[in-house]
């Protein structure tokens, strides 16, 4: 006859699921399904801690660093803008581009150190190191700047994070 088990957070509980490490007890509510099996959420969190290794300096650098190549990106997409029907096909070839080289620039000064909030801080300087250059041509008056630069964006941001993070899209 196998013992009733309650689970380690919810003691009230009944469950027939163990964590996969640590060997404990968990609900279905407790359970995190990983690719090696169901684990509580305390081995979960102290295995992502190995992953998270960036330092402070590391989230001022890398934003930073992605805030200016986006500047800098943000200023070429306003050049190819005047271009015309073309610019479309150029901001659409070359800002994914542009999203490679700015996340190759921070993972050179973050030596390739990681961490979630990393990664989001990264993103908020590429967004934000287009703000004067949209701002600028909002006072100009160039709508066709302002879209520019927002599909610019829309396309550089999820590329920086996706390229520093490591998600795979397709295998």
């Amino acid at each position: 006859m196998t013992e009733t088990l309650f689970c380690y957070v919810h003691p009230t509980r009944e469950t027939s699921l163990r964590c996969n490490n640590c060997e404990r007890p968990i609900c279905a509510s407790c359970a995190v399904r990983t690719p090696t099996g169901y684990r509580c959420k305390e081995c979960v969190r102290n295995r992502q801690k190995t992953f998270d290794t960036s330092e402070w300096y590391d989230y001022v650098l890398g934003f930073i660093v992605a805030a200016f190549l986006s500047g800098v990106g943000a200023f070429l997409v306003t050049l190819v803008g005047g271009i015309g029907f073309i610019g479309w096909f150029l901001i659409a070839a070359g800002a994914p581009t542009a999203g490679v080289l700015i996340s190759e620039g921070v993972r050179a000064v973050t030596r390739k150190r990681r961490s979630r909030p990393l990664f989001i801080t990264v993103a908020a300087g590429v967004v934000l190191g287009a703000v004067p250059i949209i701002l600028f041509q909002l006072f100009v008056g160039n709508i066709f700047g302002i879209i520019f630069q927002v599909v610019y964006l829309v396309i550089v941001t999820p590329v920086v994070y996706t390229r520093l993070s490591g998600i795979q899209l397709f295998r």
